[in-house]
């Protein structure tokens, strides 16, 4: 098997990955990326990003994030495609197999894997994903001022992003798979208090309904079998995020969800010299400007590590 020696090591390609390659390509590290199995991660599946700072006008956020990785390569840093398969953290230098079919050994890691929101599995959410099908209220609610949207969830997630569209949508129709809510009692009272989120009990989604953009939602009562189809324009999915942390489990420390523990205030995991950076450690902002602020994080708390080591 091919194998290689490397500095830092870089797994993943959002924003945490690539801010984390152009400040260690700048402090002389000669990181070495791998882009993963969704180059540019969830941002590839987003359209029009309009809160990043810097981009006045608003940026695609495809296009964004080839702007970080051309700013990354122009620093120095190494990207490349492949997909960390197999880790092993027991010592130094740490090994990470790529594809099954090498292996680069690092002396630092730097793991920025992300998250992957969880869809309900529907064709039409896939088809029109993007086109008024989104998975983070935050980002994409602005888009739908004045509109009628739908939101599917029932934790406290999907009750906070009902509670940020009713600010900006003429109505938030709220679709609970139960005749109850998971959120905690303070969330649900402050849904339940606000006029114009109404809540579907024991409804599920049918099918999102539109050729090039969302017209419409199909939904269906689970108790009756009653179906009915509302108009709406923005359909959000809020049933929850998973971190892309399953090669890493039993390696490092994590918590009951999968999302990698760090140290409050760095970027520094329970193993020396490994560190987290993203969505794959943080489920309370899952921003970009967050995550790539935590990825800066990231290669300075590695270069302190990599200095006191002698190593850079």
């Amino acid at each position: 098997m091919e194998s290689e020696k490397v500095h830092c090591l870089i797994i993943g390609s959002g924003p945490a990955g690539y801010t984390a390659a152009i400040y260690a390509a700048r402090a002389n590290m000669k990181p070495v990326l791998y882009q993963g199995i969704q180059p540019g991660g969830q941002l590839t599946i987003t359209t029009e990003v309009e809160n990043y700072p810097g981009y006045a006008d608003g940026v695609q956020g495809p296009e964004m994030m080839i702007h970080f990785e051309k700013q990354a390569t122009r620093m120095g840093a190494d990207i490349r495609f492949g997909l960390a398969t197999k880790v092993d953290f027991s010592q130094q230098p740490y090994k990470v197999w790529i594809d099954d079919e090498k292996l680069v050994e690092a002396d630092a890691v730097i793991i920025a894997t992300g998250a992957s929101a969880k869809w309900l599995g529907l064709e039409s959410e896939e088809r029109l994903n993007g086109f008024g099908v989104s998975a983070c209220a935050v980002c994409d609610g602005f888009f739908f001022r004045t509109k009628e949207v739908a939101i599917v969830g029932a934790g406290d997630t999907a009750a906070e992003e009902a509670l940020y569209l009713s600010k900006l949508a003429s109505t938030v129709h709220m679709f609970v798979r139960r005749d109850s809510m998971r959120a905690s009692k303070v969330m649900q009272d402050r849904v339940l208090a606000t006029p114009n989120i109404k809540v579907y009990w024991n409804t599920e989604t049918d099918e999102v309904l539109g050729e090039n953009k969302v017209d419409a939602v199909r939904i269906k009562n689970i108790k009756t079998g009653e179906k009915q189809t509302i108009a709406i324009s923005g359909f959000f999915v809020a049933i929850g995020h998973e971190p892309n942390s399953t090669i890493f489990k039993g390696v490092i420390d994590m918590d009951e969800a999968g999302y990698i523990k760090t140290i409050p205030g760095t970027s520094k995991t329970n193993i020396e010299g490994v560190f987290a950076a993203g969505d794959v450690q943080d489920k309370i902002y899952r921003q970009a400007v967050t995550a790539a602020g935590s990825g800066c994080m990231a290669a300075l708390d590695a270069e302190r590590y990599l200095s006191a080591k002698g190593l850079v």
